[in-house]
């Protein structure tokens, strides 16, 4: 888990669909807030993972931390592994 690592949500672009909150097995988020996405455990993001940012039907989220050079691929599923190792549902 990272403390330097964790999503940043464009709520200007955020469609609330639920579907980062949904993906995380990790408890980054508010669950009690869904379909809205709430950052609550920042730690709990694994430094590396783009699952959430990837599932991500408007492009919404970011990654503080993230010099990868992954953009955010509005939705785009491409069937990669999210790269965390963390053996959840990323």
């Amino acid at each position: 888990m990272s403390r330097k690592w964790y999503p940043v949500i464009d709520y200007t672009n955020c469609a609330e669909c639920g579907s980062c909150i949904e993906m995380c097995s990790h408890g980054v988020y508010d669950a009690q807030k869904a379909p809205t996405p709430i950052v609550i455990n920042e730690n709990g993001c694994v430094e590396g993972c783009h699952g959430c940012g990837s599932l991500c039907p408007n492009g919404a989220i970011t990654y503080v931390g993230d010099d990868t050079g992954w953009t955010p691929p509005n939705g785009v599923d491409d069937n990669t592994s999210c790269g965390c190792g963390c053996g959840g549902n990323c």
